[in-house]
């Protein structure tokens, strides 16, 4: 197996990084932060609930940006460089990550303080529905051809989330307030879902076993010379 050292890492952080999709990220980030900002925008005396449902809009709405971090319309020629698509995604996750941390950041200062609800619970949250966006996306690689599926994983993300909260359980406490008896319950759900959404993002890492065997199995070139 190729040797990664810092030096190649360098090399391939460039073009990763012009192949991250600006586009896509920039708009979640932007909507995001629109949304952080309207109790600042639209009321003097802000109310809680709304604030916290507007941070939890935010942190969704950079979820949906994520779900395109992993499209790559060259995936079927890239399948078959030596670097394992495992580090290229790592890779393209530690680019973005430090302007995922500004970037929510810059959301929970836009709530005003008055009415911020604990912001150790709510970036829970955040997290998991990143970790959730990110697993969903490479699970859709994972299981598909498809080079580019961010838009059909974000709107099945979308369409998951509005169900989750018009369907689940009051008493899982996934989207209650701080004020509810099940708001720390809630947040060990939100946890757990953390857990297993990192447990599956890293499992479909490995460029599936199909393509493996498609590359491993095509004719090999031999030189005239036989070497």
């Amino acid at each position: 197996m190729r040797r990664v050292t810092t030096g190649s890492l360098g090399q391939l952080a460039r073009p990763v990084l012009r192949a991250l999709p600006r586009r896509a990220l920039g708009a979640g980030a932007a909507a995001g932060l629109l949304l952080a900002a309207l109790p600042r925008l639209l009321s003097d005396d802000p109310d809680p609930w709304t604030a916290l449902l507007l941070l939890r809009g935010a942190a969704l709405a950079f979820a949906l940006g994520l779900t395109f971090l992993l499209d790559d319309p060259s995936r079927h020629v890239t399948a078959a460089v030596p670097t394992r698509r495992m580090l290229r995604t790592a890779l393209r996750t530690a680019l973005i990550a430090p302007l995922a941390a500004l970037w929510w950041t810059a959301a929970v200062l836009l709530i005003p303080a008055q009415v911020r609800p604990p912001v150790g619970d709510i970036t829970l949250e955040a997290a998991a529905a990143a970790v959730v966006a990110l697993a969903a996306s490479a699970t859709a690689i994972r299981l598909t051809d498809e080079p580019e599926p961010g838009q059909r994983v974000a709107i099945s993300l979308l369409a998951t989330s509005m169900a989750a909260a018009l369907l689940l359980p009051t008493e899982w406490g996934l989207f209650a307030t701080p004020k509810e008896k099940w708001w720390a319950p809630g947040h060990d759900h939100w946890a757990l879902i953390l857990t297993a959404a990192a447990l599956l993002w890293t499992a479909c890492g490995p460029e599936p076993l199909r393509r493996r065997r498609f590359l491993s199995t095509r004719p090999a070139k031999f030189s005239p010379s036989g070497v």
